[in-house]
């Protein structure tokens, strides 16, 4: 007898360690899935009553205590639809990461996860122990097996729940975005289930914590097909039905499901939702940027606009006696467009004051980037007095490009709580400066078009420090995300000197950016938990021997 099965993907944006908060959003969710939707079952992400990543939250008693009270809560509450959620779960002195289905008041069945990442951005094992055991439920007459985020990557789990039964696999994700990740995804899940022959419902989290951002994007595919689609980077209650005819699962398209996202769209959404929800979940009135009439600082700007509005940023343009006039006219025109409060405060006084102080420690020295910096870190003085009095956070606007070869100034430009740009490469700036002109004129092209420069020093460019920003966004990524030598990147066409001269820079200023405020992750390889790198070291550019002088 053939038997339809309704179910609604919970695609969620949570509070990690927010556990009341977590339970009524879960709470609110089913009773919309039931109510309204008249689903038969509600899949939740992973880890959803604590939110992911918990990271050493997970190493407090009293923590895991309310998370135990929170699952045994939240059965009592669930009436009249079934609901499979993620959790950590405490049995026999061990720690699980667990999804449960619940029923009518009680906990049915429990699955641990069998896979535990521990690359990258990711720690598990350092908390969890791993199951073996497969989980199938039965679900309104349809065999279903329940699985979790890593899990799906492997052959061996959703196998073993093929085995047990399974007719159809729910898994559940908290998968953060970088580049190319959906199509990643998709490859691996058609892989599953060419080898098993069952459709397989991905549910994935939405939103951001700290540098992670969870795009959402949770899907239903059929035999290579994706046959539904949740949309990206926003969170909702995503209804799709399947078919159980007795001996095999079959899914019913959805004709109205939302459309895959091109790259720079799906990188501007990434990081509009990472900075809004740094702003909003951590309770800031607003943001206060630094506005320079360049590139970065008109793309920041724009995101945060787009993140929270208009009324809660402020734009600060800070000449020096360096600075070009354009640049305030630029810096005016791109707060005018977004319509955001802007001001100018000369750093010439406190310039001079500095200097003047230092006259006497500095007699007989040339001028140098010392005087870059000072000018760097009266600028970032300013911003951070006003951030402290008006209770904003100032959202730092230098990109990966600057980062990786510690072309920035500590306790200057990279003074901030957040870095929205922090991950994204100088020529991935300007196709987001494209990309969002598209939609509505918001930077001036004027902008686009000059030639980047820190304005620190007469007729200063950029490039008069560094390769063509297109050359060192290319070794940047053969080097730190590929870890490429020197001579295999030689071998792919670039000189051998420049390519020494970026990788030495990005190895000595591991420092820089261990004092830099986290950021927005859109790729692979992002500096921080992706990318850990000594200090000090006697490897390659980074030893003693090969340190020289650097601007900081």
């Amino acid at each position: 007898m053939s038997q339809n099965l309704r179910i609604s993907i919970a695609q969620v944006n949570l509070l990690v360690g927010d556990i009341a908060g977590n339970m009524q959003h879960i709470l609110d969710a089913i009773t919309t899935a039931r109510d309204e939707q008249h689903t038969d079952v509600i899949l939740f992400p992973e880890l959803t009553i604590t939110g992911y990543p918990p990271v050493d939250l997970l190493l407090r008693p009293d923590f895991r205590k309310k998370t135990a009270n929170a699952i045994s809560s939240l059965a009592k509450h669930v009436k009249g639809i079934d609901v499979v959620v993620g959790y950590p779960c405490e049995q026999d002195n061990k720690l699980y990461n667990a999804a449960s289905l619940i029923r009518d008041g009680k906990i049915i069945s429990t699955y641990f996860k069998h896979r535990l990442p521990n690359y990258g951005v990711f720690d598990e094992k350092r908390y969890f122990d791993e199951g073996t055991e497969p989980c199938v439920v039965d679900i309104k007459g349809v065999p279903v097996g329940i699985t979790i985020c890593e899990d799906i990557w492997f052959p061996e789990p959703v196998n073993k729940s093929v085995k047990a039964g399974a007719k159809l696999i729910f898994n559940l994700n908290a998968s953060p975005y970088h580049l190319s990740k959906t199509h990643e995804r998709e490859d691996v899940v058609a892989q599953r289930i060419h080898e098993n022959s069952v459709p397989v419902v991905y549910a994935n989290l939405v939103g951001g914590q700290d540098e992670l951002v969870f795009d959402g994007d949770s899907f239903v595919m059929d035999e290579n097909r994706i046959e539904a689609r949740a949309p990206a980077f926003k969170e909702c209650l995503y209804p799709v039905e399947v078919n159980f005819d007795g001996s095999k699962v079959r899914v019913i398209k959805d004709e109205k499901q939302a459309q895959r996202l091109s790259e720079v769209e799906s990188v501007y959404s990434a990081l509009v939702l990472g900075v809004r929800d740094y702003i909003n979940k951590n309770g800031f009135k607003g943001v206060v940027i630094g506005m320079s009439g360049g590139i970065d600082s008109a793309l920041t700007a724009t995101i945060a606009v787009d993140a929270i509005g208009k009324d809660r940023v402020e734009g600060v343009m800070m000449p020096s006696r360096y600075t070009a006039d354009m640049s305030v006219e630029d810096a005016l025109a791109e707060a005018k467009l977004l319509g955001i409060e802007h001001r100018v405060i000369s750093i010439e006084p406190l310039f001079t004051a500095f200097t003047d102080s230092l006259k006497e420690e500095f007699a007989g020295l040339p001028e140098d980037t010392t005087e870059e910096n000072i000018q760097a870190r009266c600028r970032g003085v300013l911003l951070m007095a006003i951030s402290n009095k008006k209770r904003k956070m100032v959202l730092t606007t230098g990109n990966k490009s600057e980062m990786a070869v510690g072309y920035a100034t500590l306790y200057g430009d990279m003074a901030g709580g957040y870095g929205a740009l922090k991950d994204v490469p100088k020529t991935m700036v300007y196709r987001l400066a494209d990309y969002r002109n598209s939609i509505s004129p918001v930077i001036p092209q004027r902008v686009i078009d000059r030639p980047p420069s820190a304005e620190l020093r007469p007729d200063q460019k950029d490039e008069d420090s560094l390769p063509s920003y297109d050359v060192l966004d290319a070794i940047l990524e053969m080097y730190v995300e590929s870890d490429r030598t020197v001579e295999e990147m030689t071998a792919s066409g670039y000189d051998e000197d420049v390519v020494r001269q970026v990788t030495s820079m990005i190895d000595r200023n591991e420092y820089k950016r261990r004092q830099a405020p986290p950021g927005v992750r859109i790729t692979k390889r992002a500096f921080g938990s992706d990318r850990r790198y000594p200090i000090t070291s006697g490897f390659g550019a980074n030893s003693w021997q090969n340190r020289h002088k650097d601007k900081s």
